[in-house]
Order: C-alpha cells, then structure tokens, then sequence
C-alpha cells in the first residue's frame, strides 16, 4: 500500500519520510512495552532472593502450625495434667514423647492419650503447647508493635517533614527527647502504676496478658516510633522539593491531599522495610522483659517466659530451654532475613 501524499496547505506530518518498523524492532518494542508497577516489580526482585522466600516459607508455616496445632491438641497452655479426673503428679519433667505412670496405666487399660511431644513442665503442664501459645503471644506483641509504630511514625514524621521549618524544629526536639527516655525503665514504672491504681481483670484480653503487656503495649506507643518518624521525614524533606509537588501546590491542592498522593507514595520503599524489621526487634524485646518477669501474667506463656523457667531447672532438663529459644531464633532470624530483602527489593538505591 503507497503512503499516501502530504497536501501543501496541511499541516499534518508528512508520511513518506517515515520508515516502517522492521520485525525485529517490532519483539523489541513488545519486551520494552511491558508494563508493571513498582510494587509488582518489587515482589518480583523479591521473589529471586532465596533467603527472603525461605524466610516467607518458615514464616508461613509457624503462623499455620499457631493456628491449627490448638485445634487438634486436647490440652491448653493453663491444664494441669490429670488422668480420669485424678492429678497426675507424676507427669512432671516428663521427657519429649515420654509418659507417666498413670498414663501408662491408663493406656494399658485401652485408654487413649495424647503424647506429649516436647515433654511436660515442672507443674504437669504440656510443654508443646505452652511453646505454641508463647510464639502466638510473641507474634502478636510485634504485629502490634510494628503496626503503632507504622501509624505513628508516618503521621509525624510526614507532618514534620511537608511543614519544615519551625514546626518541624519542634517536632524535631520532641523526638529527641523521647529518645532519651529508657524504655526498660519506662516499663517497669508503667507497670507499678498500673498494677496499684488500674484494674484490668474485666477486660478478657487485657486480663491475661496482665498489667506488665500493657505498659510494653503503651511504651511502644509512646517510644518505639521515633525512628521511623525521623525516615519519614529525611525522605520528605527530599521529595517535597520536585516538580510534581510544586504543581500539585499551584493548583490548589491541600497539604494532606499532597501528602497522601504524590509524596507518601514514593516513600514506600522505606516504609515497608523499616516495618518488617520493626517486628523482629519487637518481638526481641518482650522475649528479653519476659526472661526478666516484666512479660506477660501467669500462666500466660510468652517465649521469654519460657526460656527463664527452664532456666531454672537447666540441669534437669535442658530441652525446656532449647525449644523456646530455638522458636525465637526462627523467628527473629526468619523477620530479619525479610527485612533485608525487602530492602534490596523495593530500595531504588541498592537496584542494579
């Protein structure tokens, strides 16, 4: 077909001067073309760092084995054991698998009972799911850690960056003064408090994690957020300074649509590290306080809490020590792993 000719008087592009595009550079037009989002491109980087999916897999399957393991186990966390309503007073200590006298007795007799797969404690409790419910308990201190610290720190940490100057002066030295302020000490004053004026026992929750939670539970609130706020803001004191950010002003558009719109957005990268890597830290401080008594209330078990009462009896039985602390490994090293690849994944500063 003959392009067709350019007429003097138009002022349209003159199609004869144009050469049409070979096959090749067809396919390379199509691989170029390819669409993708930065998250997308993200998850895809993400996916190639094999430590970071190993660390998804073992990640996934503790929170699958938390759920499913109360379910099916027919002891709680709290349950002394007993056979046929009759204290087992002899099931203390009792090795991985292993089962006491009255157990024994009662299988021989046609009964049946559940093994005890990582042994007992020393007050007749089942072991296994003391250790299930204390990573449920350790999990759900750095979820809710990492989620305060997420709303915080971006809530100030943008609102100091986008405003500058004296405010973000202030703002500034506000946080440098919590940064001075000694979370442990903060936590056993807030849990003294609590535990002379306040009365939690009406609130299921609040009740069984005792009065030591809440005051973690609030420093984390009132301390733990300052770091990220200070990412926050270095990223914003960069970002309100483009092009598109100026013309988003010079329309009209109000300080939180900005925020919310053009600048929040490129600072994900930064969020979602800085939040991934805030859960294992999280989780290493309850374990630390709970190896020092300031955990959660008995016979609530957190891993921490765990660890300190096998310490105790280490002589006796070393593996009450080795499970607990094998868990908080996974754990903490599992969040840590994904932390860094999150980081190589979604920082454009480390992208090749």
């Amino acid at each position: 077909m003959d392009m067709p000719k350019k007429n003097i008087l138009s002022s349209q592009l003159d199609l004869s001067k144009f050469v049409k595009a070979t096959d090749e550079e067809k396919r390379q037009a199509d691989v170029m073309s390819e669409s993708t989002t930065f998250f997308k491109d993200g998850m895809r980087k993400l996916m190639k760092n094999p430590l970071a999916v190993g660390s998804i897999v073992v990640l996934a399957l503790i929170l699958v084995l938390i759920t499913i393991v109360p379910l099916f186990v027919p002891y709680s966390y709290e349950q002394i054991l007993s056979v046929n309503g009759v204290r087992d007073t002899g099931a203390k200590n009792l090795a991985p698998f292993a089962y006491s006298q009255m157990e024994q007795a009662y299988i021989a007799q046609g009964g049946k009972v559940f093994p005890h797969i990582m042994g007992t404690d020393e007050l007749c409790r089942d072991y296994f799911i003391r250790v299930i419910y204390g990573t449920r308990v350790s999990l759900f201190v750095g979820l809710f850690a990492s989620i305060v610290v997420l709303v915080i720190g971006v809530l100030y940490g943008a609102i100091s960056g986008y405003a500058g100057g004296r405010v973000d002066l202030i703002m500034m030295r506000i946080v440098d003064i919590i940064y001075s302020l000694p979370d442990l000490l903060v936590i056993i004053l807030l849990s003294v408090v609590f535990r002379e004026t306040m009365d939690f026992s009406k609130i299921p929750f609040l009740s069984s994690m005792g009065t030591n939670m809440v005051s973690l539970f609030l420093v984390f609130g009132l301390l733990y957020w300052v770091g990220m706020a200070r990412l926050v803001r270095a990223e914003i004191l960069s970002i309100k300074e483009n092009e598109y950010v100026l013309a988003a002003r010079s329309i009209g558009a109000k300080p939180g649509h900005i925020i919310k719109t053009h600048i929040l957005p490129n600072c994900i990268s930064v969020i979602i590290i800085a939040t991934a890597l805030q859960i294992p830290s999280a989780i290493f401080t309850e374990s630390f306080l709970s190896f020092l008594g300031l955990g959660v209330a008995l016979p609530m078990p957190s891993l921490g809490s765990l660890a300190n009462t096998a310490r105790q009896g280490l002589q006796s039985n070393s593996l009450k020590l080795v499970f607990p602390a094998v868990m908080i490994c996974l754990v903490v090293l599992a969040f840590n792993l994904l932390g860094d690849g999150l980081r190589d994944a979604f920082d454009p500063k480390l992208r090749k």
